[in-house]
């Protein structure tokens, strides 16, 4: 692992974008230091409380001497891909109605990303020469829907995808450009490590795909170069990816590489693990359009893919595509897995999510994470609580 106690210094050069440190704004996560009271903290909240309180008193009466602080702790929630408006159809409200029903949810967190799966521009060439279809689909929103994320909770998109450049190079400035207006960072850029502070933690995001636009994630050496560079920049580094085949029957994560639509999209296990290997300690993915397992590897985790989490009549639903989650996870200062959850979602017809009281993404999840990586898959417990295999569980974050 890469040293995490080395103060901030210029990025490697070749980085295109130095990254932006300004403290998001509190949200009640764990690491926003929003006070709660006992009864709003569950069984595990009440026994840390308690703990503490005995802590306190071992020192009143001398017993103990010095009782070391807990470590500052970040939630960070990722969901899956998303537009907001395309030829297909443009939301009202600016997309407000597709992101409603997940805002609390991404709002608790310390902080929120999704993979934006498209642009926000007035017009343009479209790299499919027209209007979308068949084999290509391009996707445009207006550029003021970009603040229906920052209204939803989202601090951060990976831009690093197949859709960020439908509309060329103008298109990708204007999405830029748009997401800056909204206070919304954007990363996935080549060699752009964007840093976000969620209370007294940095956290480090880069992007990964396999096209000219994104850091490249074949290139392990150029993979490990840049998650190195983010670990000497911050205590948690987040590696999110774009990449693997596409379709209702590619729910299972294979070994070697996959494809779609005559492009190479990458070998996800091995560029999972160089990434973790080089420092990385959260590894989240998108692309495949279907909820896959995750993975603990070196006691970190990797999500493979989470589906979907929104759209306007641009993405197929139905059956598996319309299961969709999002991931919550909490980290230790120093990258380690603390807790956990899953929040189970179903799309509807149009592509817009809602809670899912039965459970099928965490049910589904669980099955792709045995049957894919077996002792290594990460498996849960009721009520979406994240579990590695040897033990009962860990505890979900504060809610």
């Amino acid at each position: 692992m890469a040293a995490r106690d080395q103060p901030d210094r210029d990025p490697d050069p070749g980085v295109v974008a130095p990254g932006d440190d300004r403290r998001l704004r509190p949200r009640g996560g764990a690491g926003a230091g929003r006070r709660r009271g006992a009864g709003d903290l569950g069984r595990g909240g009440r026994r840390l409380i308690a703990h503490r309180r005995a802590v306190a008193g071992l020192v009143a009466t001398g017993l103990l001497a010095a009782a070391a602080p807990p470590a500052a702790a970040v939630t960070i929630t990722w969901g899956g891909d998303l537009t907001l408006g395309s030829s297909y159809g443009h939301p009202p409200d600016r997309g407000w109605p597709q992101l409603a029903p997940v805002a609390r949810e991404l709002r608790r967190a310390d902080v929120a990303a999704v993979n934006y799966e498209g642009t926000f521009a007035p017009g343009g060439p479209s790299k499919c020469g027209g209007r979308s279809g068949g084999t290509c689909f391009a996707f445009q929103a207006p550029p003021q829907n970009a603040r229906t994320l920052d209204r939803a909770g989202v601090d951060i998109v990976n831009l690093a995808n197949n859709h960020a450049f439908d509309f060329g190079p103008a298109g990708y400035r204007s999405t830029r450009a748009a997401l800056a207006r909204a206070g919304v960072r954007a990363t996935g850029a080549p060699g752009e490590v964007r840093v976000v502070r969620a209370g007294r933690v940095r956290v480090a995001f880069a992007g990964f795909s396999s096209y000219a636009w994104s850091a490249p994630i074949s290139d392990l050496g150029r993979v490990r170069a840049l998650v190195r560079s983010a670990a000497r920049r911050a205590d948690v580094v987040v590696a999110l990816f774009h990449g693997g085949a596409e379709g209702a029957d590619k729910t299972h994560v294979p070994y070697g590489r996959e494809h779609a639509f005559g492009e190479d999209r990458g070998d996800l296990r091995r560029f999972g693990r160089a990434a973790i290997d080089a420092g990385a300690d959260l590894v989240l993915g998108s692309g495949p359009h279907v909820l896959r397992g995750m993975e603990r590897y070196r006691n970190r985790l990797i999500a493979y893919s989470l589906g979907n989490l929104s759209g306007w009549r641009n993405f197929g639903t139905g059956g598996i595509a319309s299961v969709s989650a999002l991931l919550t996870v909490e980290l230790s200062r120093r990258g380690r897995l603390r807790a956990g959850r899953v929040t189970s979602l179903r799309l509807d017809g149009i592509g817009v999510p809602h809670r899912d009281p039965g459970g099928g993404a965490e049910r589904l999840m669980r099955s792709l994470s045995r049957s894919d990586f077996g002792a290594a898959g990460v498996w849960f417990v009721p009520y979406g609580v994240l579990g590695p295999p040897s033990t009962e569980g860990l505890a979900p974050p504060p809610v």
